[in-house]
């Protein structure tokens, strides 16, 4: 701090910024480690699980059209991209699912006669239910 000539009791102040240490962070530091990546695959399962819904509305929509636009929508389901993508959606829509049951303990404490309920017992009923409407879904799709 300085003072002003003349006015020995008024100070005149200047700012200062110190330069803040921001250490350089790789844009994908993501992948230093294992748990990094499986959070950022679970956030990124997200996009694909909004694009299962939207091509599910397409369908629901393309059935509920005339024939000619469920047809349209079958030459679409047939493109090659779309296979590829679908098949990835897929393949993140099952690691959501599987990531979410496991969180599941975590996010609930269910309690049972005062006493708390093992954690694989949550998931597994959690598992255990995917599994009855997986295979309830595939008898109505599959029995012709």
């Amino acid at each position: 701090m300085t003072t002003v000539p003349n006015r020995p009791h008024q100070a005149v102040h200047t700012e200062f910024h110190p330069k803040w240490y921001r250490p350089k962070i790789s844009t994908w530091w993501w992948l230093g480690r294992r748990s990094y990546l499986a959070f950022i695959l679970r956030e990124l399962s997200s996009v694909f699980v909004a694009w299962s819904v939207v091509f599910l509305l397409l369908m629901v929509h393309a059935v509920g059209e005339a024939p000619r636009r469920y047809a349209d929508f079958l030459g679409l389901a047939k493109n090659p991209f779309i296979i590829v993508l679908n098949v990835v959606t897929l393949a993140f829509l099952v690691y959501h699912a599987v990531t979410w049951f496991n969180l599941t303990p975590k996010a609930m404490a269910v309690r049972f006669g005062g006493r708390p309920v093992p954690a694989n017992l949550i998931a597994g009923s959690a598992y255990a239910g995917w599994v009855v409407v997986s295979v309830v879904a595939a008898w109505l799709v599959l029995r012709g």
